[in-house]
């Protein structure tokens, strides 16, 4: 077992790495980016019943802080690991197409929440969102701000995930001129191998002249995704990676596990099971990781991410303020979650709605005025019960149970009996701590917090409606 911690005089928690332990409970489970996770979503949930909880909110003279997310779905090339919704073309009148409708969702969004909250949080995501021109990004950007207030620049945060390869140091400029103030690069890996076997061909010094031109541009975070787990990825070419990416001193890092599902997701196809890291090599890969970044100063905030002390991600943990929505992890913990484009995803109220996922259904429902909710769900009082208990524990690690009995009309010891004889077996191997007041999750449990999360998920214990399904889940570690 390692014990990894960071060089912050010990302000912040840390992390233990029990390679037996995660061997031991690894399996597949939900990220928690909702709950109910995505894959309980209902067809018979509309347009209607999104009108429905905002007619709701605008009753009750919702005034919680607006969060907006806009998906832009191409890609100029593939990447072989991905598993995002995206379409890859180089026919970039698509976009124009594609900007046309999206403007008109935004439209009738903006005439929805009108006067009810200012926008605090914005995120761009996709796809590649820099495959916009900086013209159609500047002219979006117009459109958001002619539909939506927003709050003030050093209030807000306002960030674009881009793909280095695709913009210039004049383009990251333009971009902070723009509006934007965080920015997220995606690198996955500096190693020359690893970056031909997934088909992204990315220089280091591509990568640090975007960054080099983001912190002169004034951009408040810069935030640089890893992966884990990719095709030809070894100890030696990781550590090098991670001398790189350690360098290049970002204020966030997300590290990813690599789901390899190519059942699901057809790019991984091109991937050869023979040149994937063994599951022990792995395990390696992710103990280098922590052990490295920690070393270097950065907070481990939780399953994925890692920022450093003063970043605003690592300041709304300590705080109390940390969720997870959709993005991952996020410093709005009470705001209306609105999204636009092709098979986005709202939380407004007590419910989830997901837009249409292929770009035709989109164009069709917003062709007929309305807007392009495909499915979603409207929570009950168990669903939100449960709610809050995981995203306290995948947020804080630790769960006060006396504020949940003052929120909701239980006796936690009864309603979740069930759940807490579950939760010994954790104890047990020392992952948390349970007492009459807080489950408290240990540095141990810390990577291993889908799994404690996955005892008080009700819906994976339920048949789904539409029968059973491929393995939709990646493992948890």
């Amino acid at each position: 077992m390692k014990t990894f911690e960071n060089h912050t005089g010990g302000a912040f928690p840390n992390v233990e790495f029990d390679a037996a332990i995660i061997g031991k409970l690894s399996q597949s489970g939900p990220r928690y980016t909702s709950y109910p996770t995505a894959d309980r979503f209902q067809q018979d949930f509309g347009y209607g019943q999104f009108l429905e909880a905002v007619a709701g909110l605008r009753m009750r003279r919702s005034q919680r802080p607006l969060s907006l997310y806009i998906h832009i779905p191409f890609c100029d090339t593939i990447c072989y690991y991905c598993g995002c919704n995206k379409i890859v073309t180089k026919d970039h009148s698509k976009a124009a197409t594609y900007l046309g409708y999206l403007k008109q969702e935004i439209d009738m969004q903006g005439r929805l929440f009108a006067g009810m909250g200012q926008i605090e949080q914005l995120h761009f995501g996709g796809g590649t969102p820099t495959y916009l021109s900086d013209r159609q990004m500047g002219d979006l950007m117009a459109h958001l701000h002619a539909n939506f207030q927003f709050a003030p620049d050093a209030q807000g945060e306002y960030s674009i995930e881009i793909d280095p390869r695709t913009v210039s140091v004049e383009r990251v400029h333009s971009l902070r001129a723009q509006g934007f103030n965080r920015i997220s690069l995606g690198v996955q890996d500096f190693d020359s191998e690893v970056q031909k076997a997934v088909n992204r061909i990315q220089p280091e010094a591509e990568t640090r002249a975007v960054m080099d031109a983001a912190r002169a541009a004034g951009f408040r975070s810069i935030s640089i995704d890893l992966i884990y787990g990719l095709p030809k990825q070894s100890m030696a070419s990781m550590e090098q990676t991670l001398d790189k990416v350690i360098a290049a001193n970002p204020d966030r890092i997300a590290l990813y596990n690599y789901a390899h599902m190519p059942h699901l997701f057809k790019p991984q196809r091109r991937i050869a099971d023979e040149d994937l890291p063994t599951p022990a090599v792995k395990l390696d890969l992710l103990a280098l990781c922590i052990r490295r970044l920690c070393a270097a100063g950065y907070v481990y905030i939780g399953m994925d991410h890692f920022a450093k002390p003063e970043d605003e991600l690592a300041v709304a943990q300590r705080q109390g303020r940390l969720q997870r929505n959709f993005q991952g992890y996020s410093t709005r913990a009470e705001a209306e979650l609105i999204s636009c484009g092709v098979s986005a995803i709202s939380a407004v109220g007590a419910t989830y709605s997901q837009n249409e996922k292929t770009l035709e259904a989109y164009y069709e429902k917003l062709d007929e005025g309305k807007l392009p909710v495909s499915r979603g769900i409207k929570l009950d009082t168990d669903d939100l019960l449960r709610r809050i208990v995981i995203q306290k524990l995948m947020c804080n690690f630790e769960l006060s149970i006396a504020s949940i009995e003052q929120a909701y009309p239980i006796r936690f010891a009864q309603y979740f009996a069930a759940e807490l004889e579950k939760l010994q077996a954790f104890e047990d191997d020392g992952l948390l701590e349970v007492d009459p007041e807080w489950i408290t999750v240990t540095p141990k449990g810390r990577l291993l917090i889908r799994n404690i999360c996955m005892v008080f998920d009700r819906y994976l214990n339920l048949p789904r409606a539409d029968g059973p399904q491929p393995l939709r889940y990646s493992k948890t570690i």
